[in-house]
């Protein structure tokens, strides 16, 4: 928390709620599906050309299908709303793998620490060494 930020909960107040999933939208579903599915290794449980689910171990990621879908921008001049960080052993290795599978790598880069790779829908994740994450 920043210095700024405060904790309006009480320390023993239960959660609202639990995360389920994360959903990304494509213009696809099935690419994503497979290109998801190699990266997390997670099982593809449903996949229609209107809707895709993985399950993770403790949360899905599902792929809804929106016709008109435009990628979000990277760098994102405010206009990405989120992106993945993935825990990697080693960056380079990882991010060729990513690439195989049909992700590109963007032209600027945060750092040493981590890799930003575009998705297939063109969605920014960026992979990060897991020792950061320990």
């Amino acid at each position: 928390m920043t210095d700024t930020a405060q904790d309006t909960t009480a320390p023993d107040a239960a959660p609202v709620a639990s995360l389920a999933m994360i959903t990304l939208d494509a213009a696809e579903t099935e690419p994503l599906a497979r290109f998801w599915h190699a990266v997390l290794g997670w099982p593809i449980l449903h996949l229609t050309a209107e809707y895709a689910m993985l399950q993770g171990p403790a949360h899905a990621l599902g792929i809804g299908a929106i016709p008109d879908h435009r990628p979000p921008s990277w760098p994102d001049e405010g206009r990405k709303q989120f992106h993945l960080d993935l825990a990697v052993a080693d960056l380079e290795a990882a991010a060729t793998r990513c690439e195989e599978l049909g992700a590109t790598r963007v032209d600027e880069q945060p750092g040493e620490t981590w890799i930003v790779l575009r998705d297939p829908a063109g969605h920014p994740f960026c992979l990060t060494r897991a020792e950061n994450w320990a």
